[in-house]
């Protein structure tokens, strides 16, 4: 079988990672322990899942002239990520990531944009015949806004599905020039009661906030829970929850973006709802036992062979 096409437009940051027995509080200072420097940024991280998880990818985005791009464009290349539509931007650094990690493998991080947010609309059209040609197009909202709407609207006119992740949670409700062409929505408990301005702390009420997504033009739209699991809502059919894989956690910096790299890939292969959602929620599990963003993503034979 040949490999599904899927292409991702987003950001791509490096990820400097403290693990401290906990968070610090504004004011404080906690002695930390291991440090580490990884590949990351959202798109790249469901770039990199994509791929390991069975996708063709194409990658649009923009990095820094600098060490840190470098770096990012050979750890694509080393994945088979397809990175011609990439653009070293000589006016801008690449981006980079704060993060903190605590003994639980909770996470706070801070974000540099950097080049990402000079990824622009003209950026994507350069890319036009590779998301007419996809199975799937990703994005993110770690660039800026108009740049996600040329790619959703690009990929509604060639009639390619599109997967958005809406992270980081959006302050406003997204516009309906990009809800109307999102095939599935995928937000977290926080990032749904953002969109929505509906209260999400439970699956009752997560299918609540689904339901309005619905209402704002998407097909089908997915709220992940963390342990709860995830509850899903589509258009046409009964809701249902996917549970979710138990696993002690180390770092839980990527498992939303292993979760939407993989669910793109099984979706595009023409798995069923239910069965790309289990897929997507075992590539999330394996993705927390790992310390760091692009190093903590599973295979495809890993994710395969993955029972809890």
């Amino acid at each position: 079988m040949s490999k599904p096409k899927i292409v991702v437009v987003g950001s791509s940051n490096t990820d400097m990672i403290v693990k401290s027995p906990h968070i610090p509080a504004p004011g404080e200072t906690v002695l930390g322990g291991i440090f580490a420097t990884a590949a990351g940024g959202k798109g790249a991280n469901q770039a990199v899942a994509a791929a390991r998880a069975g996708g063709e990818v194409v990658f649009v985005a923009r990095v820094g002239d600098d060490m840190f791009g470098a770096q990012a464009i050979a750890g694509f290349e080393r994945e088979g990520i397809d990175c011609s539509k990439i653009i070293r931007d000589p006016a801008n650094a690449s981006g980079v990531a704060l993060i903190m990690v605590d003994d639980q493998g909770q996470n706070s991080i801070s974000v540099a944009l950097g080049a990402n947010n000079a990824l622009s609309p003209s950026d994507v059209d350069a890319a036009s015949d590779a998301i007419a040609a996809a199975d799937m197009l990703v994005v993110q909202l770690e660039i800026p806004i108009a740049t996600v709407e040329r790619a959703v609207q690009l990929a509604k006119r060639a009639n390619v599905p599109v997967l958005l992740d809406p992270a980081p949670a959006p302050e406003v409700a997204l516009p309906s020039s990009i809800l109307d062409c999102v095939t599935i929505i995928k937000p977290n408990e926080t990032e749904a009661q953002r969109l929505t301005g509906q209260a999400v702390t439970d699956a009752s009420s997560a299918e609540k906030a689904a339901r309005e997504l619905l209402n704002g033009g998407v097909e089908t739209a997915i709220v992940t829970l963390g342990r709860s699991g995830s509850v899903v809502v589509p258009r046409s059919g009964a809701a249902f929850v996917v549970d979710s894989r138990q696993v002690a956690a180390v770092d839980a910096t990527a498992a939303g973006d292993a979760y939407s790299g993989a669910l793109a890939v099984a979706l595009a292969e023409g798995m069923t709802l239910a069965t790309a959602v289990d897929f997507a929620t075992r590539a999330a599990a394996l993705s927390v036992r790992k310390l760091g963003a692009q190093p903590s993503l599973a295979t495809r034979d890993e994710i395969d062979a993955f029972q809890v």
